[in-house]
């Protein structure tokens, strides 16, 4: 077995070869022997400077090695000099690169065998000229991450490593996952070295890549996380709201949402979101609510601590943030967003604005879902001086591990470092791809594509978040998802019980859309019956958690006594958990909340068409636990 892998740097006026890596097998034991070589060309000279290995050698090995060794020449694609500009230039458009030429067969004796024994390395000709042996870089990048800079050098070290974790820089990684991802991961999974910094007292590569986010995205201050947004949105509550404070929050958040106000105590004032019941699908809350929202709890000799919007929704609806904002700070009452899917807004003129940018004082962010860093890796933006910042430093540290995983915190460096190559242009692709497949889909019978028109307080919407109508073709969103990826391969990011919604990123091709549109023209072709008449489909007239009653706070009803009853016998009683279709993540009950027959039969019936309960112990929603009271 051979392989040989080059890596190219082309800076200024050299052309420089790192290192190759020579893999042979030791035919009689089978193991693999790594011979790392360093090479460095200046201009047009090519010198050998050393080489090692790294496990003992055998004297079978030292032949073995003496003899392939023998048998490579390094070959310059050129004799050209490299100190003309001109023939430089000339050189880099020809993609000059380093190969390798075995020119006979090699074959090993081992002292006391038969020549009949020996073993054949292998015969090659002249290796091609492929990317598999040759990697280029133009350069040190423009904005170079600071922690993944960081990272690539600390895994680079020649290291006798006794520290965490046990893979030992990849060297006892797991066969099952290396075959998976290969080797190259567990390089770089370290620990909190003192080259790497500290996540928690940053004072190097992490505090430098979280300045430089906080000035991409415009914030006074940014904190890179590790456990998704749901930490932030726990950690941005938890600060701003103690035990018995009031928050103000619409009813279709997030479940961390609710998590947190069981972690800090505080007290739910809910805002009920418009519903369109022919899309099955809540929006925005609009700036008068929460404006008399404050009213109410102002007439009962109260102020809320905090207001807590969620904008934009999964389905990229967007609340008029700058207004609310206005009002809120009016009031002294901070602001907190859960913009888990708008870390992309304002990147692009047909965006939305961020919520920094309409003055919100703590947004979190989901790195991971339209921009680039790897999933569970998040961001927690703050501005202005509302907040107490080692308030949230603190509840950070409480709630996230302290372990924290430095390809996650890595990602979410060279995610700002991608972005902030062309901020401007970035999603330029992406919009034109959404844009056309939105009108084309219009055009497509049977059906619709959410829009302004869908509900009367929408204030922007995201364009790159496409959510369609199926209930003319008699589907529900999980049938429709089922049949486009078992016969299409197309794959949506969330389904409900009338519609789908695809999101568009940095990744999607023109080949994306095209079996996304395909997809759905056989849908119409296969479903869709003019005059005809719709199948009945699970519809109801107004949210499911419209007419909630609330007993006992979250928290009280957390660490409550409970039982467990038969769903018909839940009925009117105190909820001891949460349940809610998953994704989106939304709850229809909540720990605390009388159980109503309108969230039984809606629970009842997205589960019948193939919804995911998430937070209910018996998730087959036989049976449920309530409070003891």
């Amino acid at each position: 077995m051979f392989q040989m892998h080059a890596e190219m740097c082309m800076w200024g006026r050299r052309c420089d070869l790192h290192f190759a890596t020579i893999t042979f097998k030791n035919v009689r034991t089978g193991p693999n022997w790594f011979i790392p070589y360093l090479f460095i060309s200046l201009h047009s000279r090519l010198s050998l400077l050393y080489s090692y290995c790294i496990n003992p050698w055998s004297f079978s090995d030292i032949i073995m090695a003496s003899t392939l060794l023998s048998s490579l020449q390094i070959v310059k694609s050129s004799c050209s000099s490299f100190t003309d500009n001109q023939n430089f230039n000339h050189h880099r458009r020809r993609k000059t690169f380093f190969c390798l030429n075995v020119s006979e067969e090699i074959s090993i004796t081992e002292p006391g065998t038969q020549q009949d024994e020996r073993k054949s390395i292998g015969c090659f000709e002249k290796v091609p000229h492929t990317d598999n042996l040759v990697l280029k870089s133009p350069g040190p990048p423009q904005h170079a991450g600071p922690l993944v800079s960081a990272l690539e050098t600390s895994s680079k070290q020649d290291a006798a490593s006794f520290h965490f974790p046990g893979h030992n820089r990849g060297r006892a990684a797991p066969p099952l996952l290396t075959r998976l991802i290969g080797t190259r991961p567990f390089l770089h999974d370290l620990p909190e070295l003192p080259e790497l910094d500290n996540l928690f007292s940053p004072e190097g590569p992490i505090l430098y890549a979280q300045r430089q986010a906080a000035k991409l995205f415009g914030s006074s201050e940014t904190w890179f996380l590790v456990g998704g947004t749901t930490c932030g949105i726990q950690a941005a509550i938890m600060a701003t709201c103690s035990p018995g404070n009031v928050l103000i929050l619409p009813r279709n958040s997030h479940i961390s949402a609710i998590s947190a106000m069981v972690l800090s105590g505080a007290l739910p004032k809910y805002i009920i979101p418009e519903y369109n019941m022919e899309w099955d699908i809540t929006g925005g809350v609009t700036p008068s609510q929460v404006e008399k929202t404050i009213k109410e709890l102002e007439a009962e000799g109260l102020k809320a601590s905090a207001v807590f919007v969620t904008s934009p929704t999964y389905h990229g609806i967007c609340s008029n943030l700058s207004e609310i904002t206005q009002i809120c700070h009016s009031c002294g009452i901070p602001i907190i967003v859960d913009e888990a899917h708008g870390a992309h807004f304002g990147f692009h003129p047909k965006l939305p604005g961020s919520a920094l940018k309409q003055g919100v004082d703590l947004a979190v962010q989901s790195t991971h879902k339209v921009l680039c860093s790897l999933t569970q890796s998040s961001m927690l933006h703050m501005a202005g001086d509302i907040v107490d910042r080692e308030r949230i430093r603190s509840c950070l540290q409480t709630l996230q591990s302290t372990s924290p995983s430095y390809l996650l915190l890595a990602s979410l460096d060279a995610a700002t470092a991608q972005l902030a190559e062309n901020p401007k242009t970035v999603f330029n692709e992406a919009i034109e791809l959404a844009i056309e497949a939105t009108q084309i889909i219009k055009s497509i019978p049977g059906i619709s594509v959410l829009d302004f028109s869908s509900f009367s307080n929408i204030s922007t919407i995201d364009l790159l978040r496409i959510t369609i109508g199926l209930w003319q073709l008699g589907l529900s969103g999980y049938e429709a998802d089922k049949i486009l990826c078992s016969d299409h391969g197309v794959i949506a990011e969330l389904a409900g019980t009338r519609s789908l919604t695809f999101a568009i990123n940095l990744g999607t091709c023109r080949r994306d859309i095209e079996r996304l549109v395909f997809g759905l023209k056989q849908l119409s072709t296969t479903f869709f019956r003019y005059g005809g008449s719709e199948r009945k489909l699970l519809n109801t007239d107004c949210a499911p958690f419209a007419d909630f009653g609330t007993r006992l706070s979250p928290r009280e009803a957390f660490f409550a006594s409970k039982r467990r009853v038969s769903v018909a016998e839940s009925l009117g009683e105190v909820s001891g958990e949460i349940i809610c279709p998953y994704p989106p993540g939304i709850p229809v009950v909540i720990p605390g909340e009388v159980i109503t027959a309108r969230a039984l039969d809606y629970l009842l019936g997205v589960k019948n068409n193939g919804a995911v309960i998430s937070g209910a112990s018996d998730s087959q929603l036989s049976s449920m636990l309530v409070c003891n009271l």
